[in-house]
């Protein structure tokens, strides 16, 4: 079987293919087609509607089986934010900046307790489709550090690193995306 991954972000495409390749699933990215899709606007208000914003609206144009994923960073002082609203966090989409305003919210706050989340969904032209959800715990650096990822990685600590500073294969390894996509396999190979 063969999916379509519903993003251009390389880095996401990137980390699915890494994860799905061993378990034999094929992918597409929208650069693949010999045609231009046009980007769904993502209005939902929770990251499973965005997800089957974005599901639904590559399905009907490809006419093929979708995989959208709709995922985010939720601080626990912040009230879960930025949740859904993390690619535009600080109305950009320059990570380094969304980092700084982020690290600027939580000054003086001890409780720097923090999630990514990533709720998936694999959606068929038929309608069929599979919802799978990944969360991974950590909090929040007081600097940033690390090369690797991209994002709020170099913010988000897992014990005394944060993923920026993990190796792809290490933070793959945890991810809440690597969740959610072994989340999927399993429904995937119950079908």
């Amino acid at each position: 079987m063969k999916f379509l991954i519903a993003t251009g972000n390389t880095n996401k495409i990137a980390e699915i293919r890494e994860i799905l390749t061993p378990l034999k699933i094929q992918t597409i990215t929208p650069a693949d087609l010999d045609f231009e899709l046009t980007e769904p606007i993502e209005d939902g208000t929770t990251f499973l509607e965005n997800a089957m914003i974005k599901a639904k609206s590559y399905a009907e144009q490809t006419k093929m089986p979708v995989i959208a994923e709709d995922s985010g960073l939720c601080v626990d002082a912040l009230g879960g934010r930025p949740g859904i609203h993390s690619a535009r966090y600080a109305n950009t989409n320059n990570s380094k900046v969304q980092i700084a305003e982020l690290l600027k919210e939580l000054n003086g706050i001890k409780n720097r307790a923090a999630h990514f989340n990533c709720t998936l969904v694999a959606l068929w032209p038929n309608r069929e489709k599979i919802v799978a959800n990944g969360k991974v715990f950590g909090e929040i650096s007081h600097t940033p550090r690390g090369e690797n990822g991209f994002g709020y990685d170099p913010i988000f600590k897992i014990g005394d690193k944060t993923l920026a500073e993990m190796p792809s294969e290490e933070k793959n390894k945890i991810s809440h995306r690597r969740l959610a996509l072994e989340d999927f396999a399993r429904q995937y190979t119950k079908l």
